[in-house]
């Protein structure tokens, strides 16, 4: 199977992972999902991701705590990990994208948002 359309759907809350991974589907994409950054980084070593929407509030390793453990992997510099939060203002965003993310997809997604983002 190729890792070209392959996703990691990271999110302590298993509402949003099942909403992620319904739109990823509906978008041509399989996906991985785990419950937190710890599971990540393990997923991560296991196999190769495309895209990782990683959920900035969680239990155990945070968001941003994951991301910069992922960004320190050999590799981690070429993953697409995008910020999958409710955290919408201004300055959060901006902390956001300082501490690794290369993007933000605010909840609640929709299709539209979540294709915007994934392909910009």
């Amino acid at each position: 199977m190729s890792e070209a359309r392959t996703a990691l759907i990271v999110d302590d809350n298993p509402t949003n992972r099942i909403l992620a991974r319904a739109m990823l589907t509906k978008m041509g994409w399989t996906s991985d999902e785990v419950d937190g950054g710890a599971a990540a980084l393990n997923k991560v070593q296991e196999r190769r991701y495309a895209l990782i929407l990683l959920d900035i509030s969680m239990p155990g390793l945070s968001g941003e705590e994951t991301c910069a453990a992922l960004r320190a992997l050999p590799g981690g510099d070429q993953l697409r990990i995008i910020a999958y939060t409710a955290h919408a203002f201004p300055e959060e965003r901006q902390k956001i994208l300082a501490a690794g993310f290369d993007d933000i997809l605010i909840k609640p997604i929709n299709l539209q948002t979540m294709a915007a983002v994934i392909h910009g």
